[in-house]
């Protein structure tokens, strides 16, 4: 099985050093090479601290790690730049974030939950953290867990998607599945995930929900007021990109930066 791990970063040199460190020692020395074949490749999206210097350091330590680097835009789009340069004889391409909430272990989890699934129907597998058997710990402050819940419930009513969890930041999807959604993106930053999900269903496949263990890793950069409003203007945005009003995305994309919504909320 031959597979790319795909980590989007944006100024993540507090937290970024753990998770290269815990994916490039499982993936690189404690599974059998023969059998899993992994690279991984770091996403640098418009970082200004310390955190290239990171990257590199673990390029030396684990072989394994490459990295990319682009101007700051949305993760969206780090992560579809990622599975554009994943090497062409993976089987599998899926991505995880930086500050390792979901911890090298659980991905290898999904990764072979996937393999025992692939049959051309299924097409990729995604961590939930809202399942029977999935952990949490600790447990998130109460308005995020409100604010995740009622992102949830919209991508229900909107998508009809019945996955408790699309957010969650580990998913794996079969190369050529891959290949195809990045393709169809409408947007590049917070409701990305909602846009891969769905572009799937669209194409008649199917994926895996699983449980995962899942930490509520400090030094969160979202903000809890601005967060919920750009998520809520991003899945509009895939909405109206699928439907017969897809103009009025058009529109909005030819306007001036300076008056775009999005803009006065950063």
């Amino acid at each position: 099985m031959k597979h790319t791990i795909v980590i989007p970063a944006h100024d993540e040199e507090k937290r970024i050093a753990v998770t290269l460190e815990d994916y490039g020692k499982l993936f690189l020395e404690d599974l059998n090479q023969e059998m899993v074949q992994t690279e991984i490749i770091v996403v640098l999206n418009g970082c200004s601290d310390r955190t290239i210097d990171i990257v590199k350091e673990y390029e030396t330590k684990y072989p394994i790690i490459r990295h990319l680097e682009f101007e700051r835009s949305g993760k969206g789009f780090a992560v579809a730049e990622g599975f554009n340069a994943a090497r062409n004889e993976s089987d599998y391409v899926g991505f995880t974030d930086a500050d390792n909430s979901t911890e090298a272990i659980e991905y290898y989890k999904l990764l072979i939950q996937l393999g025992m699934h692939d049959d051309g129907k299924c097409v990729g597998i995604i961590g939930s953290r809202w399942l029977e058997d999935s952990i949490v710990e600790p447990k998130q402050p109460l308005m995020r867990r409100f604010a995740g819940r009622c992102f949830n419930l919209l991508n229900r009513i909107m998508f009809n998607m019945p996955y408790k969890d699309t957010q969650c930041g580990a998913k794996i999807f079969t190369s050529a599945a891959a290949k195809s959604v990045i393709s169809d993106l409408a947007v590049t930053e917070w409701a990305f995930d909602t846009n891969i999900l769905y572009s799937i269903k669209r194409q008649g496949f199917t994926l895996i929900e699983h449980p995962v263990k899942w930490k509520d890793v400090k030094n969160s950069k979202l903000n809890i007021i601005k967060t919920p409003i750009r998520m809520f203007l991003s899945i509009w945005k895939v909405r109206l990109t699928y439907s017969p009003f897809r103009f009025i995305v058009t529109i909005y994309d030819r306007m001036p930066e300076w008056i775009k919504i999005h803009h006065r909320l950063k």
